[in-house]
């Protein structure tokens, strides 16, 4: 029988050990879910590599793709689940999401917190700094109540919104929608949030039909800007849109503050084709597992970090 994770075994709870990852400066990957039957391979992969990782899902991910529901995800996870090797995330669930309409947010995340979510994320970037720490403040109130941890974004980390973006290198040099270093500082301070996504030149895959199956621009990331960042705020750092940032950049950044890396877009786009290709789920699933595998082993080196992360 499978161990299953208690929110009261805090030495092993997913915050001390994204603590644990931060002062060793290694990544913790979170993995996606837009397709039910991903859950499965994403695990095998995890587990095969004696790794450790997240399992997440964004609104989004049940509005626009096929995850369902946050209550689908967790009821899926449960089947496959190995508290040795895996936490589950409640990730992106905006104030205001990426068609400009106001979200629930505070219903969506109260009840994934009741379906036994380990760490939940509430997204206020696309609202002032003001409206930002007030909402993120009322979610890490309510999250740290439950006893679980806080992820907020701050900074505009570009590509779920249906419009065109200018080109990459131009918002890149530019350093448009940056997190700003000062405001971070401040932000943490007022909110008590756990992690902090931020703006350093990374940017999510595109969600819309016409542009979901587009090869992801190959990012950099402002090193000297996420020091300066990790140096103010003090707390683990995430890099959303972690598909398809050059390696180099994403390795550097693990020793420098980022600490939780989400991958979406690769994993989705290797089910999708496989199924587009194939109509096959066993051959959807496995094209999941190789690119994991892939991720874990090749792309951001953390083939065992198991015993690393969890105290035994």
């Amino acid at each position: 029988m499978k161990a299953v994770f208690t929110a009261n075994d805090t030495r092993n709870g997913i915050k001390e050990i994204v603590k644990r990852a931060s002062q060793i400066g290694i990544a913790i990957p979170a993995f996606n879910v837009p397709y039910l039957p991903m859950i499965e391979p994403v695990i095998r992969a995890i587990i095969d590599q004696n790794s450790f990782a997240l399992i997440e899902v964004a609104r989004l991910e049940w509005e626009k793709f096929e995850s369902q529901s946050s209550r689908a995800v967790i009821n899926e996870y449960h089947k496959w689940q190995n508290s040795d090797h895996t936490r589950i995330h409640l990730d992106h669930i905006p104030v205001i999401d990426e068609d400009g309409l106001k979200v629930d947010f505070l219903s969506i995340i109260k009840e994934a917190i009741e379906l036994g979510y380990e760490s939940v994320m509430v997204d206020g970037s696309r609202l002032s700094l003001e409206d930002n720490i007030v909402a993120t403040k009322q979610v890490a109130e309510i999250a740290h109540q439950a006893g679980i941890p806080c992820e907020a974004e701050l900074g505009a980390v570009l590509g779920h919104e249906t419009g065109p973006l200018p080109p990459y290198i131009e918002l890149f040099n530019s350093g448009k929608g940056f997190t700003d270093i000062q405001e971070a500082k401040r932000f943490v301070n007022e909110t008590g949030c756990d992690w902090l996504s931020v703006a350093i030149g990374n940017i999510h895959g595109f969600i819309s039909k016409a542009k979901k199956d587009l090869k992801k621009v190959q990012a950099k990331l402002n090193l000297d800007h996420l020091d300066a960042l990790h140096r103010e705020t003090r707390i683990p750092l995430v890099l959303h849109g972690g598909s398809g940032v050059q390696q180099e950049y994403v390795l550097k950044a693990t020793k420098r503050g980022i600490t939780k890396i989400n991958i979406g877009t690769d994993i989705r786009q290797a089910y999708e084709s496989a199924d587009k290709s194939a109509g096959d789920l066993i051959a959807s699933q496995d094209a999941v597992y190789e690119r994991t595998t892939w991720i874990i082993r090749d792309y951001l080196d953390l083939i065992d970090t198991k015993e690393i992360l969890l105290e035994k």
